[in-house]
């Protein structure tokens, strides 16, 4: 089974990073727009609004509850967690709400022979870009076609999430784009996750948005329904998801100080567990859980 290391929050990023997000988000949003009077939009529009009401449908994670993040490793859930994510190689814990956690803008550390070398994002001078700390590919999310054949990939991830009866899915490193050397923007990620998101909904999982506060304005545009947010209690940044998704967010923290801050402002309306950073299970001398 693999495992996954956590993401750090995106934190702020620079001025002129966040207006060109926010520029490139409105231009997303544009598009759609435009998209919906083309021709045949009378029957786009009916069969979005059949999706938006399969999506309407679909159980959210409880708000307010008792979470357990396994991402490092399943093991069997404390007396009182409701909520829980595995990776999607693990079992969904019995009788509780699953969030099934997929890599789904990065290969896996030394996976990049699964992907086809033609969706690694590469350089002009054709060497891969790697996400510097975690050391995995970037895929490439600049065209469409590129976005349909690593989403098609990701998809059989969502599958496998469904088939094994997870109620949801956390597509990690939506924030990519920020360390992709330029190579790629926001709006590719965005234009990729509504294409995750469809095909979760229409496997009848809820998604949530992982990370990357400077987008949660458009998760309604982007069918995203709920947040999972690294460290915002420690950065102050939590406000910055339930403006967008209400109570309907998860934080994860790993020190003392964002767990003390999570619980002070948000302990008794969000879902709140701090983790040791390698998210290890029980058992492992690094294994830390605290709650509010």
């Amino acid at each position: 089974m693999n495992t996954f290391l956590p993401r750090r929050s995106a934190r702020r990023l620079a001025a002129v990073t966040a207006t060109t997000a926010a520029i490139a988000g409105t231009l997303f949003l544009s598009a759609s727009a435009d998209a919906s009077n083309a021709p045949g939009s009378s029957t786009k529009a009916s069969t979005n609004a059949a999706a938006t009401a399969k999506a309407a449908a679909i159980p959210l994670p409880p708000t307010h509850a008792n979470f357990d993040y396994q991402i490092g490793g399943a093991y069997t859930p404390p007396a009182g967690v409701d909520v829980v994510t595995r990776d999607h190689s693990a079992t969904p814990a019995p009788g509780l709400y699953n969030i099934c956690y997929v890599n789904a803008f990065q290969a896996q550390p030394n996976a990049e022979g699964d992907w086809p070398a033609d969706v690694l994002l590469r350089r002009g001078d054709g060497s891969i870009v790697y996400d510097g700390q975690w050391k995995e590919a970037l895929l490439d999310l600049r065209t469409a076609d590129k976005r349909t054949a690593v989403a098609q990939k990701v998809d059989a991830l969502i599958d496998e999430c469904a088939g094994k009866g997870f109620q949801a899915v956390e597509p990690d490193n939506y924030d990519s784009f920020t360390r992709s050397e330029g190579l790629l923007n926001d709006g590719n990620a965005q234009d990729y996750i509504a294409l995750l998101s469809a095909h979760a909904h229409q496997r009848g999982l809820a998604i949530g948005q992982k990370n990357t506060p400077e987008l949660a304005a458009n998760r309604t545009a982007l069918g995203l329904d709920f947040a999972v947010a690294e460290e915002c209690g420690q950065w102050k940044e939590c406000s910055d998801y339930t403006d967008h998704f209400g109570d309907n967010v998860i934080v994860i923290e790993y020190t003392a100080k964002g767990l003390s801050n999570a619980c002070s402002q948000w302990g008794d309306k969000l879902s709140i567990v701090r983790r040791d950073l390698g998210v290890s299970p029980v058992g492992d001398g690094k294994y830390v859980r605290e709650t509010c």
